[in-house]
Formats: C-alpha cells, structure tokens, sequence
C-alpha cells in the first residue's frame, strides 16, 4: 500500500486498482489541493476544509455518512462521532472511516473531537494504520490523540491536521504531539509504503511530507 499526504486529513490511500481520496479540502485554508484522481473519496465532516468532493477527478463515489460499503474490492465502515468540544454549542457529526484493503487495516479518524467511547473502540479493533488528527482547538489535541492511540494500539501512526507553513489553521504543531508521545522527531517521508511484513512489532509515529 502507498499512503500520500496532501496537507490538513487529506490523503491519497492507492493499493493495486483502488485509489482513496480521504477529506479533500478547498482553498481556504492555504493549502491548494493537487489534480488527484480517485475512485473512492471519504468525507468526515462537511465543512469546506474536509468536503470538497469535487476537487477529486475521476468521477469517484463519494462517502459522507455512517454505514458499511465494499467498492473495488475494498470494505468500508463509517463510524459516527461527534465534533467540537465547546460548551453551549451544537455538536455536528463526524464520521471514522475503516478501511479494510487485502492485507492492511487503515483508519482515518477525520475531525475527531473526543476521546473514543468504549462501543467506539470495540468496533476499531486490529488497525494497522491510524491517521489522526492532533493539532488541538476543536480536534484532539496532544494528549488525547496520545490516549486514543493506547487504546486502539495501531502498528504505524501518521499524525495529522496539525500547523504547518501551508496552513491559516490555528493549530499545534507536530513537536507539540511527538513530546508527548515521548518520541523523537523522525524523518519525513515523502510517501509511506507499507506492507503487512513490514509493520512494527510497537506502535511507531511516521511523518508524512506535505505534497502541495
């Protein structure tokens, strides 16, 4: 499997004919989001900066709620959670998608807001590859995003929708997530590619470049 970043809960998961296009975002939040095409494209939230569907070329069928789905060969279980974390406020939907490929287990948990209820995590069990939100202010934060990985215990961790140099987003950066993890920073890859007999024996945190 090829897993490529493009900035903020976008990415590109490709293995053999399926490609997945998870959370595509519009310009307003200062990333500019490549011509990617898609046969599947996740939507977690539907707000600009994870909802822009039809930036993704090739006529994907689009995702957006709750509910089992197998497409290419790929099966596909959207869990609903909520987002936002301010008081007095509504809470809007945000869904986990689980993506079970051939050989690996991937899960996007989008704009997650809370830490995973015991029924939530029930119905994770046995990811290989978590993509998680950790820049703080409405998502999860550093300790959360922390507390949710021992729960769920992934093999690899690719933090996302943290401050970068692209993004207007108010966030924490990824330094902010990787000391309270207690791990050092390590190398950016340009794009993961992973294996069933490659995955750690520990849970490991990947860095992902930005491709813009």
């Amino acid at each position: 499997m090829e897993i490529t970043w493009y900035g903020h809960a976008c990415f590109r998961l490709r293995e053999r004919d399926v490609t997945i296009v998870t959370d595509p975002y519009d310009s307003s939040i200062g990333y500019k989001l490549p011509r990617i095409r898609a046969d599947i494209v996740t939507i977690s939230h539907d707000v600009p900066d994870h909802n822009h569907a039809q930036g993704v070329r090739g006529n994907p069928k689009v995702l957006n709620g709750p509910g089992e789905y197998e497409i290419k060969g790929v099966f596909i279980t959207g869990i609903p959670t909520l987002y936002g974390r301010k008081r007095g406020t509504p809470k809007e939907r945000n869904v986990v998608f689980v993506f079970e490929f051939q050989e690996l287990t991937v899960c996007h948990l989008g704009d997650l807001a809370h830490v995973l209820t015991q029924s939530q995590i029930e119905a994770l069990s046995d990811i290989d590859v978590l993509l998680i939100p950790v820049g703080g202010g409405e998502i999860l934060d550093a300790g959360q995003a922390a507390e949710v990985i021992s729960l769920l215990e992934p093999r690899l961790v690719i933090p996302m929708s943290y401050r970068t140099k692209e993004t207007t987003l108010k966030l924490a950066p990824v330094s902010s997530f990787l000391k309270t993890m207690g791990r050092s920073r390590p190398p950016v890859q340009d794009v993961l590619k992973v294996t069933r007999s490659k995955l750690p024996e520990e849970t490991q945190v990947v860095l992902l470049q930005c491709k813009q």
